[in-house]
């Protein structure tokens, strides 16, 4: 984990626990180095609207509020500076968050981005803010979101890869997933698992063509799964025992692996599809996630440009 020198840390206004504070300061302790920026973008629009202050005094007003969070933000982090680990705050007023956090990725070099998520009481699942889809979609760094839990000792890390990718983009994707997962495996000495989803036989296929067997092109697409899943594992030393190769949608089986083999952190591709085709076509990952009852590591390809980046702006 030594490439993580830059963490920033998304503060929640809503809660006085901050569990990504917490999962920053546990990646802290297993890396030297490394600088810990806690961020909060705060907004209200009623300061915007009060006609009757002069812009002078709406400006005070919102200095006042940035100071109030801040003073709360450093009494939250002086137990850890305390203990030597080198934190910092940041509080700005923003009516975008996601802009501004992904700003300051670009502004402070950051290196992984944590932010903590919601948890649904009555279902157990795990709540996402139009934020944390932003943010999955254009951040440039991984993201890590959280749910309140501790990571276990002996626990168990759940790598997604796409087998069936035939361009080399994908083929280096599940190679980063692979090799994020045995990194983040050494902090808590977790065992690394991977899996993978193939599709089903079309049904319309055997309908359409009479002579079409089913049966042998079902067991043709598994075979070819489970050799490229074989190849993979051999190649970075994973037991078969922790790799699942299952016929159905990824959305669906993903999930239903990381429930039965109690994942802490489920780590998977995201190639950030932005506009019209994430709202018709959408992302396997922003299918996936909705489901997911763990912390969840999202990775961007290599080259991936964010379309809110200095440089991608005209």
């Amino acid at each position: 984990m030594q490439k993580y020198k830059n963490i920033l840390v998304v503060a929640d206004p809503e809660r006085e626990q901050q569990p990504a504070i917490s999962r920053a300061i546990h990646l802290a302790k297993t890396c030297d180095d490394v600088k810990i920026i806690v961020f909060l973008a705060i907004y209200d629009f009623s300061y915007e609207m009060t006609s009757m202050l002069s812009s002078d005094e709406r400006d005070a007003m919102r200095r006042g509020v940035v100071m109030q969070r801040e003073e709360w933000l450093k009494e939250i982090i002086q137990p850890h500076t305390e203990k030597g680990i080198n934190i910092e705050i940041k509080v700005v007023w923003h009516n975008r968050p996601y802009e501004s956090i992904i700003a300051d990725v670009f502004s402070q070099d950051i290196d992984l981005l944590i932010k903590a998520t919601h948890e649904h009481a009555k279902l157990g699942s795990v709540i996402f803010t139009p934020t944390d889809w932003h943010l999955l979609r254009k951040c440039p760094v991984p993201v890590l979101l959280v749910k309140g839990e501790n990571w276990p000792t002996n626990g168990n890390v759940l790598a997604c890869v796409n087998l069936s990718a035939e361009d080399e983009t994908h083929e280096d994707l599940n190679d980063k997933i692979i090799k994020e997962a045995i990194a983040f495996s050494s902090i808590t000495q977790a065992n690394v698992n991977l899996v993978n989803a193939y599709p089903a036989t079309p049904v319309n296929i055997t309908i359409e063509l009479p002579e079409f067997d089913p049966a042998s092109y079902t067991d043709a697409v598994r075979g070819h799964h489970l050799m490229t899943m074989k190849a993979l594992r051999q190649k970075y030393c994973i037991d078969e025992e922790q790799t699942y190769v299952v016929e159905g949608l990824a959305e669906d089986i993903i999930p239903q692996v990381a429930d039965e083999i109690n994942a802490e952190l489920v780590i998977l591709g995201t190639t950030g599809r932005t506009g019209l085709s994430a709202v018709f076509i959408g992302n396997t990952a922003e299918n996936t996630i909705d489901s997911l009852n763990c912390d969840l590591l999202a990775l961007k390809p290599d080259g991936y440009i964010s379309p809110l980046s200095p440089n991608s702006i005209d």
